[in-house]
């Protein structure tokens, strides 16, 4: 069975913006697929949880009151159009 790779709709040092969540940030890696671990998957819940199949984004996110890492996937980024820089 040959699976196919979907290509990245997103760049590394693109600016992307949660969905669903106030959050935004800076990509710095990708996965061609989802690649952590079953616990965290298990975590979010199963009405929201994205498909493993679709590439995954490692950003240099911040929302309101901090900076953090986050993995998101394909499904729940849009590219933010603000201008506004990234702290």
């Amino acid at each position: 069975m040959v699976s196919t790779m979907k290509t990245a709709k997103f760049a590394i040092g693109q600016v992307v913006r949660h969905r669903l969540f106030p959050f935004r940030g800076i990509i710095f890696d990708v996965d061609p697929q989802f690649a952590n671990t079953d616990e965290w998957y298990e975590a979010i819940p199963a009405d929201v949880r994205p498909h493993k199949d679709q590439p995954f984004y490692h950003l240099l996110a911040e929302n309101s009151e901090t900076e953090y890492i986050a993995y998101v996937s394909e499904q729940n980024l849009l590219e933010d159009q603000s201008g506004e820089p990234v702290r």
